[in-house]
């Protein structure tokens, strides 16, 4: 399953995040792809509010994870500096994967072998200074949004 979308400004890419926030439930791993800039942060917003939970979101860069508290939480990863399997067992990451959380982790790409099998992967493409496309692959609640 793919569904692409084409984000025009951020407050667009915030609109259709909290479309896909919606639809998570507990034990949901988002794997996000997309350069420094595409707008990772920006989409975990709308995932957040999507959630129920505030949009107060910042990249974790510096803290490697950020966690936002509700009825389902949303643990907000960088894995930028993991580079092997050791590397992610160091920031806990096993023991964040359960039935009341999603996780949502950038540059996943850097621990692909270690995603679950059901794992939702989000694209990024940066197309210009407000353009965005944007594919979910994965899950089929993400088929249609009903654009």
């Amino acid at each position: 399953m793919e569904y692409i979308y084409t984000s025009n400004s951020p407050e667009d890419t915030i609109a259709f995040a909290e479309k896909v926030g919606k639809k998570l439930r507990g034990g949901d791993v988002i794997a996000y792809r997309g350069g420094l800039g595409a707008g990772k942060t920006t989409f975990t917003r709308g995932l957040a509010l999507g959630m129920g939970l505030p949009d107060q979101v910042s990249s974790p860069t510096f803290a490697l994870v950020n966690e936002y508290r509700g009825k389902t939480t949303l643990y907000h990863f960088d894995m930028y500096r993991i580079m092997n399997e050791e590397a992610l067992e160091t920031t806990g990451f096993y023991d964040y994967m359960d039935k009341s959380s999603v996780i949502a982790a950038e540059w996943s790409e850097n621990i692909d072998d270690c995603l679950p099998e059901n794992t939702i992967y989000i694209e990024i493409e940066y197309i210009s200074e407000d353009c965005r496309r944007i594919t979910v692959r994965g899950d089929e609640r993400f088929a249609d949004f009903g654009d």
